[in-house]
């Protein structure tokens, strides 16, 4: 299952991996950014910080270290990492998450 078309055509995020592996669609006002991702190869997500960051898993699995407490998380599952705290990830192919940031720039956005 995909996101629906309305969101599939909001603006992409100018993110740091390739348009093969991950696909993007994001919200953005002054207060924070709202990213709906699609994972279409297995990745790994470095160990990184930033400011605080809450999300969601829609579909899919995320194996997931967050502060050094290592969790796998599945559809239905909610994640909340404060920020500043080093977080990283093995995602699976076919995952897609809602992630918010506090951080309104924490990405650019690019148009479609």
């Amino acid at each position: 299952m995909t996101y629906p078309d309305f969101i599939q055509s909001f603006p992409g995020l100018d993110v740091p991996f390739p348009e093969d592996v991950v696909q993007t669609a994001v919200i953005r006002s002054e207060a924070g950014l709202v990213a709906f991702f699609t994972f279409l190869k297995d990745m790994e997500l470095p160990p990184h910080a930033h400011g605080a960051q809450w999300g969601t898993v829609v579909e899919g699995e995320l194996d997931f270290t967050i502060g050094g407490e290592r969790r796998i998380y599945r559809a239905g599952d909610s994640y909340d990492i404060p920020a500043g705290v080093e977080h990283g990830a093995l995602i699976k192919a076919g995952t897609r998450v809602i992630d918010v940031f506090e951080e309104a720039d924490r990405y650019p956005v690019k148009p479609r």
